[in-house]
Formats: structure tokens, C-alpha cells, sequence
């Protein structure tokens, strides 16, 4: 096996986030989109309804993620195939749980994610060389992270400021 047409339909549709990570140009940037648009209903809920909602989405694709990726991981022949976006859902998801809802933050966070996600500062490119599934998904998340940290860090220089 070393395509994702080799891999079981389930399991291919959770690691591709339902198909995003199957577009030919950018797939992570796509699979990080198909998160922010996953966060989305949270915007329109009432507070601490919306958090719960993005917290719970957030734990679904962990729990996703530690179920399929694994398998899917043990049959191909890359360590990170770019088609495997789930990782990419699970770290934007993470930076829009810790920060408020609204839609600059979901903007500000996609683009922060994404340029650490490819950049990888420290340590999020060390956190890559881990082994199987917790290399694949550990950069995403520690990359959704520092989207986080440096939008609360705006926001409170903006508040004193």
C-alpha cells in the first residue's frame, strides 16, 4: 500500500478530513481550511456554547486521528504523506479552542497556523522526527499553539496598549 486509493475508504476519509487532503495543489492548506470551516457553527452560538462546541469538534478529530492515522500510517511508504490533512484540522481546531470567537480570530488563526506549520520554529519541527501518528500530528498541534499564544499576546498589547 502506499497511495491514499490503497487505503480503506473510512479510514481514507477521516486522514484526508473527507477529501480535502486529496486536491492536488496545497493540501494542507486545504485541510486547514476544512477546519476553520468545521469551527465555524461556534461563531454563531452563544459563548460557552460555542467553545464547548469547538472543544468537542477538537476532541472528535483527536479521537479520529488516534484511531485511523496509526493504520494508515503502518501501510504506506512516507512518514507524513501530504494527503494525511486530519493533522492539520486537529491544529487549527486547537488555536481557535484557545482563543475568542470571532472572525478575525478565525482568520488571524489560519494564517498564523499555517505559517507555522510551514515554517516550523522551534520546536515544531523536532516534534515532526517523533515516531508514526504522534510525529504526524504533534507539529499541527504545537504550530496551533504559537497561532494561539501569538494572537492572545496581540490582544492583550492591544488592550493595554
Amino acid at each position: 500500500m502506499s497511495g491514499p486509493r490503497a487505503v480503506p475508504a473510512l479510514p481514507r476519509m477521516v486522514v484526508t478530513a473527507l477529501g480535502a487532503g486529496l486536491v492536488p495543489i496545497a493540501p494542507g492548506t486545504v485541510g486547514s481550511l476544512a477546519g476553520a470551516l468545521l469551527y465555524l457553527p461556534a461563531l454563531w452560538l452563544p459563548a460557552p456554547w460555542g467553545w464547548a462546541l469547538a472543544v468537542s469538534e477538537l476532541a472528535a478529530v483527536l479521537i479520529l486521528t488516534a484511531l485511523a492515522l496509526p493504520g494508515v500510517l503502518r501501510g504506506t511508504v512516507e512518514d507524513d504523506p501530504s494527503w494525511v490533512v486530519i493533522d492539520e484540522v486537529a491544529g487549527i481546531l486547537l488555536a481557535l479552542c484557545l482563543v475568542r470567537p470571532t472572525l478575525v480570530h478565525l482568520v488571524a488563526a489560519f494564517l498564523l497556523f499555517r505559517l507555522f506549520d510551514i515554517w516550523k520554529p522551534f520546536p515544531v519541527g523536532r516534534l515532526e522526527r517523533l515516531p508514526g501518528a504522534w510525529g504526524v500530528t504533534a507539529d499541527d498541534l504545537m504550530a496551533g499553539l504559537y497561532a494561539a499564544a501569538v494572537i492572545r499576546i496581540f490582544e492583550v498589547a492591544l488592550l493595554k496598549g
